[in-house]
This record gives structure tokens, C-alpha cells and sequence, in this order.
């Protein structure tokens, strides 16, 4: 009987798990977050064990690593290891050329330099503030009423940019409301939206250094108009991952339990 190894990410908004066997993955479930972790963790991995037609359930995996805020939540985890260094083990899975990842979180931002071994060389992290994350982008599209794609889309169609500059996710609202209210085009705030993310995006980019190829994980990375705004600002393409890039911690952590297994 082959052997599964898992990883399972529990972050702030979402619970994600992959499981891995003979270094392919095998299957991958996301889910939204609820109020207990350890809820999350039962539900997701279920439903991943449940695409596996030879698996049992989440206690037959050969190993299995936690990770994310509720890594010590994760139920029969082996064991937990931090998500900056599952992002990092994830991404150079994927794509071993990867050398700096912008994780943008529910709730933070990290920037990682990524050694050609897939180590973590060095991190920066803004975990102070929801400015820029996948919290403050939820704020913002109701703002706007649409959803997260819309919202997308909208800012790529911005004939210029109309500045942001509140960095609170409760002031940027009031900002946007009296942006539109001063007849600004729609388009053109969102499109501010997206380079004042970048901007931010940048300043702890820095920090660490900016090699490419250069990833953006988490769930934010589907969004097209933060990504061209992010590509003028760093002033370098930004790599497309082969995966989701919503599943990179959980990939990591199964990834390493591969490993240890």
C-alpha cells in the first residue's frame, strides 16, 4: 500500500490540506475558516482524506504536518512547523527557480528570501497591522459592493490612478467613500487601492532583498490588478505558480512530512 503524507494550513480566514504520495500531490481541499481551529482542521482534512480512494481517514497518513496560525490546533498532527518556512518548502516545489516570496495573508503580510536549496534565508513580516491583507481587501470591495474579482477587473480598467493613502483598513473605508462621493471614476480608486498594497508591499520587500524569480502566495495573488500594480513597483515580472498559490503552506508542511515519514 502506497504511503500519504499531509500538510495542513490553518490560517486566519481559510483551512487548506494537501496530501502527497510518491512526490505528487494526490488531492488538496480548502475551506473557509471557522471559529475553532481545531473544527477547521477536522472538516478540511476529512474532506481531503475523502478524495483519496485508499484512504481511510486523516489517522492512517504515514506523517502529517500542521502549520499557520493553528498549526498546535491541527488534529493528529506529528508535528507543527511555522508558515513562513512551509511557504517557502511549498514554493521551491513547485518551482525550485523561486528566490523571494510575497505571502499576503488574511491578516498579514511576509516577505521571504528563498536560498536555491529552498530555505528560508531571512523573512520580514508586518503582523501589526490588517493594512494590505486579505482582511483589508475584504473591507474594501464592500466599500465598493462587489466581489474580490470584480473588484479586480475593475482596477484594471483605471484610466489613472487616484491616490490612497489611509493605511487603516477602518480609515481607508471612510477615504474610499469620500473619494466616490468627490466624483471620482470607480476604476481609478480602485486602482489606488492596489498601488497603495504595493507600495506597502514593497517597503517590507525590501527588507529582505527582491530576487526572482519573485512568487506571490495566498489568496490575494489571484488579484490581477494588485499584481500589475505590484510588477510596476517592484519593477520585475512577477512568476506565476503552477498550483494554486493559496495551498503553498499547506504543500510545504506536506512536503516536509514527506520527509520525516
Amino acid at each position: 500500500m502506497p504511503k500519504y503524507y499531509g500538510g495542513c494550513d490553518l490560517g486566519s480566514t481559510t483551512g487548506k490540506a494537501v496530501i502527497l504520495c510518491e512526490g505528487k500531490v494526490v488531492a488538496s481541499a480548502l475551506i473557509r475558516a471557522k471559529i475553532d481551529p481545531v473544527d477547521t482542521g477536522n472538516e478540511v482534512l476529512d474532506l481531503v482524506c475523502k478524495q483519496v480512494d485508499d484512504l481511510p481517514g486523516v489517522e492512517s497518513l504515514a506523517y502529517l504536518v500542521g502549520t499557520g496560525y493553528g498549526r498546535n490546533e491541527v488534529p493528529f498532527a506529528n508535528e507543527n512547523v511555522s508558515e513562513i518556512t512551509c511557504h517557502a518548502v511549498g514554493a521551491h516545489f513547485v518551482d525550485p527557480r523561486v528566490r523571494t516570496i510575497v505571502d499576503i495573508g488574511g491578516q498579514d503580510l511576509k516577505a521571504i528570501a528563498v536560498s536555491d536549496e529552498g530555505t528560508v534565508l531571512e523573512f520580514a513580516m508586518n503582523d501589526k497591522c490588517a493594512a494590505g491583507t486579505g482582511r483589508f481587501y475584504e473591507a474594501v470591495v464592500r466599500t465598493f459592493d462587489l466581489s474580490l474579482d470584480a473588484f479586480s477587473e475593475l482596477s484594471l480598467k483605471a484610466k489613472k490612478v487616484v491616490p490612497v493613502t489611509s493605511q487603516c483598513t477602518v480609515f481607508a473605508e471612510s477615504e474610499l467613500v469620500s473619494l466616490l462621493y468627490k466624483r471620482h471614476l470607480p476604476a481609478d480608486i480602485a486602482a489606488g487601492v492596489q498601488m497603495s498594497v504595493a507600495k506597502r508591499v514593497f517597503t517590507l520587500a525590501r527588507r529582505v532583498g527582491v530576487r526572482p524569480e519573485i512568487v506571490i502566495t495566498g489568496g490575494c495573488a489571484k488579484n490581477k490588478g494588485l499584481i500589475k500594480a505590484l510588477a510596476k513597483t517592484l519593477r520585475t515580472d512577477i512568476h506565476e505558480l503552477s498550483m494554486d498559490p493559496q495551498f503553498m503552506g499547506a504543500l510545504g508542511a506536506a512536503v516536509i512530512a514527506s520527509k520525516k515519514g
